[in-house]
């Protein structure tokens, strides 16, 4: 996502607007398909479980459209668009048939609090490990893998805009092989512990329901797009500030030390510390969640967040080693919040349970990335056409109306939208002493199903 926009606009070679429509529509419709696709989640029953099996049935298609998706086509430009129509929104069909599964997994292999932030710290602490692998070294394998010639770049734009394109579509082959891969593990690597009530009847029209009802969950909802909307304005438009605003820069790095750093270089230390201070805030959160509680943690750590952003506007192109360093400090918080909010997400799933005696874990979890969808969306479509409307041309020197946009798009708009995911959240009602309620009460209900179930001569329920 970091690279979506850029890649389509000065690689794949479209305008930013048809971008941002094509995200908009493609995103949007993925959306609608995640509550589709938790229900038909939790109406699955294999012997591998609910979950797990999609792992196995869906990673080669997720894999074959990422690498079609970063592939760059001989057609004309309506012919690209179309193209990118028809590879994005598989892919994230695919992405939702796979995503929905994985991000539910969390609700079923414990029914403790502790352990499930236990375990969310642990799947975002390889998840940031897997982006900072990304950030580092996607930008460089692209110049790498299509002998992109940096002098090219003047002598002959088009060789170079070609290589460029060869590059990117070879390192989503090796990226395509290496989701396969993983997904294996993290099928044969999990269990499902966490079942529904023994007496659950299935009732779409009746899930829907209590989702609808559960005050948390809608809470949740909000303050997720919110937040994403927050994350997602800043992503999708780092890339293009590092290119056009920012731009080539000599300056002391660590490691590297001083050289001149062009904008594949910067954006990828850009990128890379955020993954590295995000995984550090992963590792700090339940020891932060313990002091503080789940809803006093995420209202300090999104504070820290939306402060370091609006300290962009502030800044000069020749101001790297500050943008580096707050972008260290509000990526602690944002990948604390980001694990955060999927714990909080599996509390809402025990909270429907204990108020209304069913469970639909699959459902919550799926219409809650329903939510990210949407925020990434509405970031993408937003600046798409900001930068259309202001006159934005890749791979070109832009205006002073397209640099003032980009300084906006990576502070005080974000910055604005993250105070307001902060409001939304006192209102969340879930607390330590209901949370501790809750698990007993359940665990309660447990051991009764169980003896039930045993006496009629059936057998436990695990």
């Amino acid at each position: 996502m970091n690279y979506m926009l850029y890649f389509y606009t000065d690689i794949f070679g479209i305008t930013a607007g048809a971008v941002g429509t094509m995200l908009l529509i493609s995103r949007c419709f993925d959306g609608f398909n995640d509550p589709f696709m938790g229900i038909v989640a939790d109406r699955t029953n294999t012997r591998w479980g609910k979950f797990r099996p999609y792992f196995v049935w869906m990673c080669i298609p997720l894999a074959l459209f990422g690498w079609l998706t970063f592939t760059t086509p001989e057609m004309s430009a309506g012919g690209r668009i179309a193209w990118a129509y028809c590879t994005y929104i598989p892919l994230m069909v695919f992405y939702t048939a796979i995503n929905i599964p994985y991000t539910a997994l969390l609700g079923v292999i414990s029914p403790n609090p502790v352990d499930r932030t236990t375990v969310s710290s642990i799947k975002f602490m390889f998840a940031f490990g897997a982006g900072i692998l990304t950030s580092a070294f996607l930008m460089p394998m692209t110049l790498k893998l299509g002998k992109v010639d940096p002098a090219m770049k003047d002598t002959n734009p088009e060789a170079y805009l070609n290589a460029q394109q060869h590059g990117w579509s070879i390192a989503f082959a090796i990226i395509g092989v290496l989701v396969v891969l993983f997904w294996l593990i993290t099928f044969f690597g999990t269990k499902e512990r966490v079942k529904p009530p023994v007496n659950q009847k299935t009732n779409i029209k009746q899930d829907l329901k209590d989702l609808v009802r559960n005050k948390p969950w809608i809470i949740l909802l909000l303050t997720t797009m919110s937040y994403v909307l927050f994350t997602a304005i800043r992503s999708t438009v780092a890339a293009h500030y590092f290119k056009y605003f920012v731009g080539e820069q000599q300056l002391w790095l660590p490691v590297t030390g001083t050289k001149l750093y062009i904008f594949e270089d910067l954006i990828s230390y850009y990128n890379t510390v955020g993954q590295a201070a995000s995984l550090i805030g992963v590792l700090m959160l339940p020891f932060i969640v313990k002091f503080l509680g789940q809803k006093t943690s995420f209202v300090v750590l999104m504070g820290i967040s939306v402060v370091s952003t609006a300290f962009f506007y502030f800044l000069g192109p020749e101001a790297v080693i500050p943008m580096m360093l707050l972008q260290i400090v509000g990526s602690i918080g944002g990948g604390s919040v980001t694990a955060l909010l999927w714990v909080m997400y599996a509390d809402t799933a025990d909270y429907s349970q204990w108020k209304n005696g069913r469970r639909a874990t699959g459902l919550v979890f799926s219409a809650s990335t329903m939510s990210q969808k949407g925020g990434w969306a509405l970031a993408a479509f937003f600046v798409g056409w900001m930068l259309q409307l202001f006159g934005f041309v890749a791979n070109k020197v832009q205006n002073a109306e397209v640099i003032g946009s980009l300084k906006d798009m990576m502070s005080i708009i974000p910055a604005a939208v993250g105070i307001l995911s902060i409001v939304i959240i006192l209102f969340y009602p879930i607390s330590g002493k209901l949370l501790k309620t809750m698990e007993e009460d359940l665990a309660e209900r447990k051991e009764k199903e169980d003896a039930e179930l045993a006496s009629s001569g059936g057998c436990c329920n695990g």
